[in-house]
C-alpha cells in the first residue's frame, strides 16, 4: 500500500480537522536503521553522513511520519565524562559514570555540544537529515532528559540511593545535566529540527513518584519551557509505568506524551487526552520483534480502537524504541496496517479488522 499524503501534508490536514489518507504512524526504528541501510551501528559513532543517511533510508523504506537523530542514551553524559561501552555492531552502554566519588561532584561542567563527546556527530548529522527531509517529514533532534542523564553522571545504582542519603547531590547533578540538556536544545532548535525529550528513568517502575516530584519535575519542566518559549512543542516519552505522574507531566506543557505498552491506553486516553497528543503503544518485544505481521495488525488496530478518538489526537507508535533486530516485515506491517485503516476512522471497520 502506498500513501497519498507526505507526513507534512498529513499532519497539516489532520490538524485543520481535513480528510487524509491515514493516521499518522511511528514504529520508532531507532538503531534498526543501521539494518535498513546495510551498516553498522558502531559506525554511527564518528559519521555523521552514516547517521543521516541510515535515517533517510529507513524513512524511504517505510515512510513513517518523524525522523530523529538519536542513537543511544549516553551522548551527553559522555560530553560530560561518563565513559561508554560501544559494542561493534549494537546500541551503547553505560560503562562508567562522569564521577567515581561524590567529592568530584563540582568538577562536573555542562557539555559544549559543538566541541564535547560524540554531541558535535549528531548535530552534524541534523544538519544533513533536515536538508535532505525538512520539507516532507517532522525532523527531531533526541535528548535524554535531565534528570535521567544525571543517573549517568552519578552511577545508576549510586544515585537510586543519594536520593535518600544526599539529595543535595542528586540536584547538583540534575542542575548541571539541566544545562547540558539546554544547550543541546538550542543547538536543535537553531537547525530547525524540534527537540524530543526521552526521561526513562523518570517512570514510576524506577523512581517514586515522590521522588521524581522532588529531583526530576523541576528540572525536566525548565527544559520543557525552555524549547516552547523557543516556538517548539515537545513531545516526552517515558518508559514503565507512568500512570501516577500523567497529571505532573502533562502541566509541564508538553504537547506530545508517548507512552510505553505497560499503560493502559484508553486510561491515558480518558485522563489526560483533553490536554495532550497520545502517542502509542504496540509493544516492541513481544509483537514487533517477536511476533508475525498478522500479530502487528492486530496489535495496531487495538491501539487505534482504544485511543484514535482522543480530543488532541493520537500517533500510532510502538511502545518504546524497536530491537535492532526487529523484523522488516514486522514494520512493515505496522506502516500497511496504518494505511488500511485509513483516517477519519470507521470504528466499524476497526472492528471488523480483527
Amino acid at each position: 500500500m502506498k500513501d497519498k499524503m507526505t507526513p507534512m501534508e498529513r499532519a497539516k490536514a489532520i490538524a485543520r480537522g481535513e480528510t487524509a489518507d491515514r493516521l499518522p504512524c511511528n514504529p520508532n526504528v531507532a538503531n534498526g536503521v543501521a539494518r535498513v541501510y546495510g551498516c553498522k551501528i558502531s559506525e554511527f559513532n564518528s559519521n555523521a553522513r552514516l547517521i543521516a543517511d541510515a535515517q533517510i533510508a529507513s524513512y524511504r523504506r517505510f515512510g513513517y511520519d518523524g525522523v530523529r537523530i538519536f542513537t543511544d542514551l549516553f551522548p551527553w553524559a559522555e560530553a560530560m565524562g561518563a565513559k561508554i561501552h560501544f559494542p561493534e555492531d549494537n546500541t551503547a552502554d553505560l560503562a562508567s559514570p562522569a564521577i567515581s566519588d561524590l567529592s568530584q561532584i563540582d568538577n562536573l561542567e555542562a557539555a559544549d555540544p559543538y566541541k564535547d563527546g560524540r554531541l558535535p556527530i549528531h548535530i552534524e548529522a541534523m544538519k544533513y537529515l533536515i536538508d535532505e527531509l525538512g520539507k516532507e517529514v517532522p525532523c527531531a533532534g533526541g535528548i535524554v532528559g535531565p534528570f535521567t542523564n544525571a543517573f549517568f553522571l552519578l552511577g545508576i545504582e549510586k544515585m537510586s540511593k543519594l536520593i535518600f542519603t544526599n539529595p543535595g547531590v542528586v540536584h547538583r547533578a540534575c542542575q548541571v545535566s539541566l544545562e547540558t540538556c539546554l544547550r543541546y536544545a538550542q543547538a536543535i532548535i537553531d537547525l530547525g529540527l524540534t527537540p524530543t525529550i526521552s526521561e526513562p528513568m523518570s517512570s514510576c517502575t524506577i523512581v517514586s513518584p515522590k521522588h521524581f516530584r522532588e529531583f526530576g519535575e523541576p528540572y525536566v519542566k525548565k527544559l520543557v519551557e525552555y524549547i516552547n518559549s523557543k516556538g517548539k512543542p515537545v513531545t516526552m516519552h517515558i518508559c514503565g509505568k507512568t500512570e501516577k505522574i500523567w497529571e505532573d507531566v502533562v502541566a509541564m506543557g508538553i504537547a506530545g506524551f508517548s507512552v510505553d505498552n505497560v499503560v493502559d491506553l484508553q486510561k491515558c486516553k480518558e485522563q489526560i487526552g483533553d490536554r495532550v497528543k497520545i502517542l502509542g503503544h504496540v509493544d516492541p518485544s513481544n509483537v514487533m520483534y517477536a511476533g508475525t505481521p498478522a500479530d502487528v495488525r492486530e496489535a495496531v488496530v487495538k491501539c487505534v480502537q482504544q485511543a484514535w478518538d482522543s480530543p488532541k489526537g493520537y500517533v500510532i507508535m510502538s511502545g518504546c524504541s524497536l530491537p535492532v533486530e526487529t523484523p522488516l516485515r514486522n514494520i512493515e506491517a505496522m506502516m500497511d496496517a496504518a494505511r488500511e485503516i485509513g483516517y477519519p476512522i470507521d470504528p466499524e471497520k476497526l472492528d471488523k479488522m480483527i
